[in-house]
Order: C-alpha cells, then structure tokens, then sequence
C-alpha cells in the first residue's frame, strides 16, 4: 500500500504542474493567452533567457497552485542603468498658471513634485525650450524673439528649473524645442534653412540656462515629434563641444522607434552622435532595431491621462513595464503639474492638478503616490536586476540595486481596465489574485527585513494610497506577499520612505467676478501678466519710452513674424484669461494699434475653444480697425461676419473699449441671425479674448483691463492686425 501512496502523490504533484503551466480558459472553453515569463528566443534572435522581462518560470512551493516562488539573485549579473523618473512642463504651456500662485501654496506645490522623500520626488524635470508658437496648451516665449534679439529671463521655465534644483539638487535638467521663432526660418516649415543657425540657437539657450541662473542642462532634445533630420543632429553636436558642452547628451528624436533606430544602425558617426533614443508612448516595448544599437532607451512622454484611476493604474503599470518589456530605463509624464484653463485640451492632465492661483486651491492627484513608489526607493545609476518580468497570475515586478547591498521590489497588478492611455492601445490582458514568494539569493541572501510601501488603486480617495505598512520579515531568505488586484507595492531595504503633507489646501473658487489689471508692475519677474494665457503669440510686459501719461506700462504682444510652428496656431495672436462659467459680463480696456491700415484688435465671448484648437474658434467676436471700421463675427478666423461698419478708429491713438454682454441680448441677437450662426456658439463657452493678428505678426499694446461678472466665462486675447494672411502684428491694451 505504501507504494501506492506515494504514486498517488507523485500524480497530484504532476497534475498541478500541468494546471500551472496550462493558460486560462475562457467561459466559453477555450484558451486565453497570458503572459509567461520565459518565452523561447524569436528565430534568427539571440537567447535572451537572461535580459529584462524573463523572470523564469515560476516554481511552485506548496500544493497551493496560488502560491508562486520566484528567485532574485544579482548572482548573474545585472541588468541596465535605472535613469530615473520625470516630469515634463511644457507641450505646451502646461505650468502657466502655477507661477502665478501665492505663497506658501506655490511652494507646497513644488514640494510635492520635487522634494526627496516627500512626494513624487522626481529624478528628471524635461521643459519645453520655448519658441513663440501653440505647442498644445499655450505658447511659451522664446529667449530670442528676434535675430540679435536675446532675454533670458522671459517664460517661467528657468524659475521653475531653479525651483526644482533648490529641493533636489541631483534632478536631471532636459531642455526640448516645441516650435522655434520665425527667423529661423522665415516662411519655412521647418527649422532647418540653416541648421548652424538652427544649433547655435538651441546652444545660446544652453549657455544662457548657465550664465544667467546657475543651470547646468544635462540633455538636450531635437524637436518634439518631427522629422528626424540626421545632418543636423550631427551640427548640434558638433556646436555643442565647440562650446565645452561634451557632457550635455542628446536625446533623438522624441517621436517614435523608427527611422532613428535604422539610422543609428546604417550610419556609425551618427552612432557616436546620440546619446538616448527618446520615443513617445511607446506601449511598454521596444523594437529590435532599437535594441540592438545597444542605446539607452527612454520613453520621453508617456501616460497623459492623469484625470482620473484609470489614467493612475496606467502610470503605475508602464513604470514597471517599460523596463519589463522594452529594457526603457526611464519614463518621464505629459505633464507635470494640469496648471491651465479648464476649456484648454487635456484637462487635469498632470501628476498634480493646480488652475486656481486665484484660490489657492490645487489637488495632490493619486500619481504622484504612484511615482513615489519608486523615486523614493530607488535612484538614478542603480541597476536592474535580470531576474524581473511579468508575474504568472498578471502584473509584473521590478527589483533595482545601488550594488552596495540595498534592494527594492516593486510589484503591480493592474488590470486591463484601469491601464488605459490617451494615446495608445492597451491590449486585452487578465490579473487575477495570488500569493507570491520571493527568495533572496547572492548579495541579498543575508538580509532580515523589508519596508512595505502599499497603494490601493481603482477608486478614490486617493489619500489611502503610499501607505507605510508593518515591514515584512524575511525567514530563511524568503518572504511571501498576497496580492489583490489593482494593487501597487513597494519592498525595500531604505528607511527613508516618506508620505509628505503639508495643510489642507484653500477651497476651490471660481475666477474673481471683479478682475482690473493695470499692468504697472515695471520690470516684472516673469513678464507675463497673471492669469493671461497667450495662446498664439507673446504678450509682456513693457515700458513706453515716451511721455504716455497712464499708459507708460502696458501688456504688448511682441512677435513681428510667425513662428515655425509645431500645432495649428491662429493667424490671430491671442491670449486668454478668466471662467468658462461666466454668464453675464461687462468688460473695458484702453487699447492701442501701432500698425497702419491693417492694424485691429477684437473682443470676444462665448469662444469656444483653446490651445491647439484655437485656430477654429467659434463665439461672438467684436473687432475694430485702424482703418476705421469694425466688425462683428461668429468665429476667430472672420469667415462668418455678422455685422459690418464704420468705427472712426485709426492707429497711433489710445482708446476705451467697452463690451457689455447679457447672455439674454445675446441670445437674442443670434436669434436675429440665420440658424447657422444661432447653433454654432449659442451654448458654448463664454470668455473675452483681446487678440493681435494681421497681415504680419506686429507689435501692439494694452492697458487697464477691467471686467465685471455675473458668472460668465470671458479669457482675455489681444489682437493687432486682421488680414487672412499668416501673419500676426503687434498691439498694446
């Protein structure tokens, strides 16, 4: 009988590893796929039993099918260079309104994203490098607006770089052009007419960053997902050591894996040239090609969809798995902080959400717990290990080292519903719950203990999630671990771990009903008014040389000449202020057009779109011109006019421009109007948009911005000329 038994028992053990090692079925009885964690080598590709994303075939250690043992030894080697985790602000003019936000909550602000062991504690901050054009959500200025034009000190990009080097001073700076001024290439499409030129300007950008704020930029990008152009990848290089600049490295070409990837590998000096591939949204995976040229990978925008679980579940789910299935050392997020007006695209789109600098009121959104998972625990130049990979019931799992002894885990079991991203597909995948172990092999063999960090995600509030939980014992170099569904984990050997607070942020207010601005702040920090969002073209500040009474500071719209854009910018410049929930409104501004004949500025409300859609607007424009006319239309680009005629305005005088909206008047008028023009804006945004646009892009100016509210949404946008050509002027309000 003895025998018998222990036959019985040889067949129970060989059934499990038969149901282990069979995928799932389906209800209707067939097999699902599922990932497994060491799949045979693609032909005519080398083994790679031992690189990132095979774990090894999971070894059962009970009769408990739900209980996986999975082996992480640094025995064999490591694997790559962990780069860190990052933050972008800018694609565009995502952080405008966070500058403008009053102390100590500006502060608190950056302490959640920047401060070690605080919050996010982000390793990378990327920024836009501004270029004068609609790059998403805004336009950010360039430091050279002009050929021999050069401002270091316009934008919010250098405060915040500064801001972010005062919390920590290891973070990695990465500088990236969007757009790039007009004169660089007048009339072109492309920055390249004169790719010296072209280099030289990214450069001065570089040296300026060190100069005139003490930043030392450390990468340096392209231009933001547009056609890689090889010859000039090598010219800025080679402008960059004429400078002393070796050790800036270059990331190419922040779009997709193709064609730098086969350009890497067909030409060798362009090899030498490159630093980083950096690809946007890349689905976890990179491609052979890209792999081979043995390169460091980064996903250089990924995630944005931050609004809600969903968007958090995905961010927690591609750290891991960038590095699990595509060997990416670092992924940075679109963006770092939803700083701008609810009606632009993307809302809330940010590891942090903060639009109310009015209020003071911002939101702590669950990412930034997400990322602290691993910025906390882990930093740039530790490694990976090669044995991390999917889990065998879902998820996955990465372990990093600094090679001194230190060790954290971090596991994930996101499911399918909440990983979904904006911007690419998520293919159908299954989680289930499971217990796992772990043994510690090689340098972690001797260790006793880990520190378990713990988030909940797929519901609010999100003020459960980076809980500290009690630490884990490890006995006989094994710990075993639970897990649910939709669930984050960290295990470390680093004490410093920290869920940083600082008070309950103020209550959400509407924008002020009652809002003036004179502009009489002289040489201004930022040389942005507060709250003005431009989203085609610049407004600053500026200073009339002459004896202009109340008008010697003014807000003026500064290009002369459209930039080479990346989005669909307006031929109107323009800038936008105020609350979409705006009903009723009266607004006045004194207002100057500097151009002859073709100089105007408009007026509007109830528009209906912003950012890069601000092209198509539509809503109730009012437009005077320097040659004495005006008009009133339905739209931003002046195809749908609904009333024409004289005004007696001309250029070269200041004058009150008073605008007094009644949602009931207006409705009205509309009513009056074919149906086309009734149903197109009628029951769309509200807002005031005081807008520079001509037959060029012009010089204008503005002063004394006033408005009154009974809850309406009105932004402000300064307009210099009006002709259909692409080309804006410049005006003062």
């Amino acid at each position: 009988m003895f025998p018998c038994k222990i036959c019985l028992q040889a067949e129970v053990w060989l059934l499990l590893w038969l149901l282990l090692l069979l995928p799932p079925q389906s209800t209707n009885g067939s097999f699902l796929q599922r990932h497994f964690t060491q799949s045979p080598s693609p032909p005519n590709q080398p083994d790679q039993s031992d690189q990132p994303g095979k774990l090894g075939i999971p070894t059962p250690i009970s009769p408990d099918i739900d209980n996986t043992m999975y082996v992480l030894d640094d025995a064999r080697g490591l694997g790559r260079v962990f780069d860190g985790i990052g933050g972008m602000s800018g694609g565009g003019a995502a952080s405008r309104l966070l500058v403008n936000y009053p102390e100590p909550h500006r502060s608190e602000i950056l302490d959640y994203l920047f401060k070690p062991n605080f919050g996010a504690s982000l390793h990378i901050l990327k920024v836009e490098i501004g270029g004068d054009g609609q790059t998403t959500d805004g336009t950010e200025p360039s430091h050279m607006h002009y050929k021999g034009d050069e401002n270091y000190f316009r934008g919010y990009e250098w405060w915040l770089m500064k801001e972010a080097k005062k919390r920590n001073p290891n973070i990695r700076l990465f500088g990236l052009p969007w757009s790039f001024p007009g004169w660089l290439g007048p009339g072109k499409s492309d920055p390249y007419d004169n790719m010296t030129m072209t280099a030289l300007y990214v450069v001065s950008w570089i040296l300026g960053a060190k100069k005139h704020h003490e930043l030392d930029i450390d990468y340096i990008g392209i231009w933001n997902e547009k056609k890689v152009d090889t010859e000039y990848i090598k010219i800025l290089r080679e402008k960059l050591n004429e400078k002393d600049l070796k050790r800036v490295k270059i990331i190419a070409n922040d779009h997709h894996w193709y064609p730098i990837s086969k350009y890497l590998e067909l030409d060798p000096m362009l090899q030498n040239t490159i630093d980083v591939i950096g690809v946007h949204y890349p689905g976890t995976h990179a491609v052979n090609d890209a792999l081979k040229t043995n390169k460091t990978l980064w996903s250089t925008e990924d995630c944005s969809i931050f609004s809600d679980e969903k968007g958090g579940g995905f961010w927690a789910r591609i750290l891991n798995q960038n590095y699990v299935n595509g060997q990416i050392t670092s992924t940075i997020a679109w963006n770092l902080v939803g700083s701008y007006y609810p009606q632009s695209p993307y809302e809330k789109d940010g590891l942090l959400t903060a639009k109310e600098p009015w209020s003071g009121h911002y939101v702590v959104e669950a990412p930034i717990w997400i990322t602290a998972h691993t910025t906390q625990f882990a930093q740039p130049g530790w490694q990976y290990l090669k044995t991390v990979g999917h889990l065998f019931n879902g998820g996955s799992c990465v372990v990093l080292t600094d090679g001194l002894g230190n060790l954290t885990i971090i596991i994930e079991t996101m499911t399918h519903q909440y990983s979904q991203c904006r911007k690419s597909r998520v293919p159908f995948f299954q989680v289930s719950e499971q217990t796992i172990t772990f043994s510690l092999q090689g340098t972690f063999k001797e260790l006793t203990m880990l520190q378990v960090w713990y988030s909940k995600l797929g519901k609010k509030p999100w003020n459960n999630a980076f809980q500290q939980l009690p630490p884990l014992t490890i006995i006989d170099g094994t710990v075993t671990l639970k897990l649910g569904v939709d669930e984050l984990y960290t295990l470390t050997t680093i004490t410093t771990g920290q869920k940083g607070s600082h008070p309950i942020p103020p209550e959400s207010r509407p924008f002020p009903s009652n809002f003036e601005d004179n502009f009489n702040v002289g040489n201004s920090l930022f040389r942005a008014s507060p709250h003005f969002a431009d989203q085609t073209g610049v407004f600053e500040y500026f200073t009339n040389d002459q004896g202009t009474g109340d008008h010697t500071f003014t807000l003026r719209q500064m290009l002369n000449q459209r930039p080479i854009t990346w989005a669909e910018d307006a031929d109107q410049t323009i800038s936008i202020i105020g609350d979409y929930n705006w009903r009723n409104l009266n607004i006045s501004c004194d207002i100057y057009i500097e151009k002859p004949v073709t100089g105007g500025i408009f007026i509007a409300a109830r528009v209906n779109k912003a950012g890069s859609s601000i092209r198509s607007a539509q809503g109730l424009f009012f437009w005077v011109f320097a040659d004495g006319s005006y008009q009133v239309t339905n739209d931003l680009e002046r195809k749908m006019v609904i009333r024409s005629g004289s005004s007696d305005t001309h250029w070269g005088s200041w004058y009150t421009l008073i605008l007094n909206i009644s949602i009931k008047k207006y409705n009205q008028l509309l009513q009056s109007l074919s149906q086309e023009f009734h149903s197109s804006s009628s029951e769309e945004y509200a807002s005031i948009e005081f807008i520079s646009q001509a037959e060029f892009y012009t010089v204008h100016n503005y002063k004394h911005i006033l408005t009154e509210t009974q809850a309406l949404y009105y932004p402000i946008h300064k307009n210099p000329d009006i002709l259909n050509q692409p080309r804006l002027t410049n005006h003062q309000l």
